[in-house]
């Protein structure tokens, strides 16, 4: 089978999956090495930006998924009734960025750094799908341990956590702080 069939295959695979795929699993299926797979798909990819396809294929770690280019969304929402859009507040943002950086973190530990309760922000990025239950603390009491999703990817456009900025040490950012004080005193 060539490279173009095998194009279409992928595409038909993704699309019929509807949900993320394995890139193991798509080189079982087309019977090729998860390299050649791979190259297979990044061009498929490369195909549908090139064009402004009314799909693209998103990259989540290890897993493929086809879904509809953003850029047609004001077409599209006409045809459904609008979710909910996630309103992520400066409060449920800090959550959330203390989480995907420090993670797996029980709450405790969240309102620690924090310094108030966050009960709230925590509920709330659960119900949003941006963070899950990753375990349970091996300490009295057990608390829960939570880690971001899937979901969180491909909100903010990551293919996986080693692509999220980095942060400053906490020395780097005091300096900071003090020179930006400085200035403004000044």
């Amino acid at each position: 089978m060539n490279d173009i069939n095998l194009k279409n295959v992928i595409e038909s695979i993704l699309f019929a999956t509807g949900q993320k795929i394995s890139l193991k699993n798509i080189s079982n299926i087309i019977k090729k090495s998860e390299n050649d797979t791979k190259k297979i798909i990044l061009d498929l990819m490369n195909d549908y930006e090139e064009n402004e396809r009314g799909f693209k294929i998103i990259q989540i770690e290890n897993y493929f998924q086809i879904c509809t280019n953003p850029k047609y969304f004001s077409y599209i929402k006409h045809l459904y009734k609008t979710p909910e859009k996630k309103v992520l507040s400066q409060t449920i943002l800090e959550t959330l960025a203390i989480i995907a950086y420090k993670q797996p973190i029980t709450k405790s530990q969240i309102e620690y750094i924090r310094g108030v309760n966050s009960d709230h922000s925590i509920n709330t990025l659960i119900k949003y799908g941006l963070i899950e239950e990753k375990g349970r603390l091996d300490i009295i009491g057990r608390p829960i341990l939570f880690g971001t999703t899937d979901e969180f990817l491909k909100y903010f456009g990551f293919s996986n956590l080693n692509e999220m900025p980095p942060v400053e040490n906490d020395e780097n950012l005091r300096k900071n702080i003090e020179n930006e004080l400085k200035k403004r005193d000044k």
